[in-house]
């Protein structure tokens, strides 16, 4: 017998429920890469929107007795042909922006009353819908600034289905053991799909800018169905299935074929049953045997459980901001996305004029700053879970990150090599806080111990962590629009000020986290589990 392959053995040595974790992992990794992938074109074709005006206007002035309606004939690309372009684009970003942030505070609430799977599918197809009929007004002439705004709006509310959705479907899978770790790689689907985007986008965005909307909502839509088919929200879902490989439920007569004295020191088996239904409604969370222990009880026998109301209830709005901690984050996450979304949509522009490149190739040397986010992300979940102190780390990064920004407002003076270690060091101090702050944090305070238990929290406390945020990544975008006719080094210091702001609110968590002799680290893979007698 031939010896089996050490990759084949590496494989077989993970159980049912790990390959099912890791397929979890992936698909909503690339769930959420494609909303990020959809959101970069706009940001890539800001600057071929208004160039195409802008050059043959001067090409019209230079040669104005040859070519005396050049800019009337070709030049046709309206409102954005006009001196307050910037404004103009700033407003488009406003109107997305501002949507999602007043969407997501109503997109956590919802969500948590809805099957994760349906609301995450129904989002991503009409994201899909609403980002190409942003392209096809480039293919239909559509030259109407309340179009392009109207389809924003609409964009932005339907992508508030995303982040709440695929937040509390991880940490459904993943305990608290390595969460910093294994959030930061996760959340690295943010800058992948940014990468992405600005590929896509960059790719034709000098011929037909309206593909550089169109195909990547295409993508997103078809990521949407591939979520209906394939998406798996919560462990437990998957019990059902193999009850039914197993034979299907037991029998009225059935008697229990194997001994189990019961998980976490329960030796009852709880279930519930659904009276009036032909079949057993089983609930397993936290109390069912491992897949090879098969137990049966009798219908006769079998001991209902009500659970309180408090348990079965989600958690309302206010009762999320008392969770101890949520207020500061989510101040500090509105100032630290400010700055990482103002990156976002006006990075491309700035870099095409500061380091006059063409339109490509400030998309694709912009994705190195994406880059250092992704490196940066996963920074942040290592060392806040060595130390045991989220705001310690977030703070310690904001400290860093605004000498780096004001360095950065000097690109201009720099060469290629110095410009892209600026990207890539820029974007990791940017985006580390912030990638913290959306995963790891919120998963902790959607968990946090004051809630005793009750699961269906998670959904709305990531969307009031991230609705405030998204509030500073309205106001970002809207005041780099307007700083920026005045000099790019006025956008920089209010980058620099947002940044000191996120700092102060965490100085009390901070002082808090330092001045604490009792700090528990989690242990790996280790599971904290609270019981309640019935």
């Amino acid at each position: 017998m031939a010896p089996v392959p050490p990759g084949i053995r590496f494989l077989a040595s993970f159980n049912k429920d790990q390959w099912y974790r890791a397929f979890t992992f992936g698909l909503t990794f690339l769930l959420y890469t494609s909303f990020h992938l959809s959101r970069k074109p706009i940001s890539i074709v800001k600057s071929e929107l208004h160039k195409n005006c802008s050059a043959l206007t001067e090409l019209s002035t230079a040669s104005s007795s040859q070519l005396p309606s050049l800019t009337d004939v070709d030049c046709s690309w309206k409102p954005f042909d006009k001196s307050n372009y910037k404004q103009l684009l700033g407003a488009m970003d406003y109107s997305f922006l501002c949507a999602y942030a007043v969407g997501m505070f109503l997109s956590g609430i919802i969500g948590e009353r809805l099957p994760i799977r349906l609301y995450l599918s129904v989002g991503m197809v009409m994201s899909g819908l609403f980002t190409c009929l942003f392209g096809l007004g480039y293919v239909y002439n559509i030259h109407s600034l309340s179009f392009y705004i109207c389809v924003q709006v609409a964009n932005g509310l339907v992508q508030t289905t995303g982040w709440p959705s695929v937040v509390t479907c991880i940490g459904n899978w993943f305990g608290k053991g390595r969460r910093g770790l294994i959030m930061g790689i996760w959340n690295s689907h943010t800058s992948v799909g940014n990468i992405l985007g600005s590929l896509i986008a960059g790719y034709w965005v000098s011929s037909n800018w309206g593909l550089s909307f169109i195909v990547p909502g295409i993508i997103i839509a078809v990521m949407g169905v591939v979520c209906f088919l394939f998406l798996i929200e919560h462990p437990n879902d998957l019990k059902g299935i193999h009850a039914e490989q197993n034979g299907g439920p037991c029998g009225q007569n059935q008697k229990l074929t194997k001994n189990w004295n019961g998980k976490n020191g329960h030796k009852q088996l709880y279930h519930s049953y659904k009276q009036g239904s032909k079949g057993q409604n089983w609930d397993t969370e936290l109390l069912l045997p491992p897949e090879d222990v098969s137990v049966c009880v009798s219908v006769q026998q079998q001991l209902v459980v009500v659970k309180s109301e408090s348990e079965l209830t989600a958690i309302s709005f206010m009762g999320a901001l008392r969770i101890p901690g949520v207020i500061e984050f989510s101040l500090c996450l509105l100032f630290a996305k400010l700055v990482s979304y103002t990156f976002l949509f006006w990075l491309p522009l700035y870099i095409t004029k500061a380091a006059h490149l063409d339109a490509k190739k400030a998309g694709n040397l912009s994705t190195l700053f994406d880059v250092g986010g992704i490196v940066g992300g996963i920074l942040a979940g290592v060392i806040s879970d060595k130390l045991g102190k989220r705001a310690t780390t977030c703070a310690v990064m904001l400290l860093l990150a605004a000498p780096t920004l004001y360095g950065f407002s000097m690109i201009s003076e720099f060469g290629l090599g110095p410009t892209i270690a600026m990207l890539l060091v820029c974007g990791g101090l940017v985006n580390g806080p912030y990638a913290l702050i959306t995963t790891a944090v919120s998963a902790d305070l959607g968990t946090h111990k004051s809630l005793k238990g009750n699961s269906r929290a998670l959904s709305t406390v990531t969307a009031i962590i991230d609705g405030t945020g998204s509030v500073g990544a309205a106001i970002g975008p809207l005041l780099a629009g307007l700083l920026s006719s005045r000099g790019w080094d006025q956008v920089f210091y209010m980058l620099m000020s947002a940044d000191f702001l996120a700092l102060l609110l965490l100085l009390r968590l901070v002082t808090k986290e330092l001045t604490s002799t009792n700090v528990v680290k989690p242990r790996s893979g280790s599971t904290t589990v609270e019981m309640k007698e019935h």
